[in-house]
């Protein structure tokens, strides 16, 4: 089984920071992709930041210049750090990530974690 777990989301007022943090989990024999969404009620799951193992990080217009995505590979780890907050992020940020497991298939799996809320509001 593996395993996504966010943490970091908050409350901040707009212009602040809060840094995401995403660790994955469990019996991972090489993660492919790990990134962040976020969703607003009655919205699509929105597509916000990621990176392809070896690959270029990509970013969404919307946040480009305020997010900085950032990976740990040896902790099996990404990070968002995002600045310069508006309330329009205001959001449920949940990570996702293109896993394969130990089993002897080594079947590619997407996961998510299970959300974390920011709020951005004076």
């Amino acid at each position: 089984q593996v395993q996504l777990v966010e943490s970091g989301g908050g409350l901040v007022q707009p212009g602040g920071s809060l840094r995401l943090s995403c660790a994955a989990s469990g019996s991972i024999f090489k993660i492919y992709t790990m990134g962040w969404y976020r969703q607003v009620p009655g919205k699509q799951r929105e597509f916000i930041a990621d990176k392809i193992s070896g690959g270029s990080t990509n970013y969404a217009d919307s946040v480009k210049g305020r997010f900085t995505f950032s990976r740990d590979n040896a902790k099996n780890t990404v990070y968002l750090q995002m600045n310069s907050l508006k309330p329009e992020d205001t959001a449920v940020y949940y990570c996702n990530a293109y896993i394969s497991d130990t089993s002897a298939a080594q079947t590619i799996r997407n996961y998510w974690g299970q959300g974390t809320q920011v709020t951005v509001s004076s």
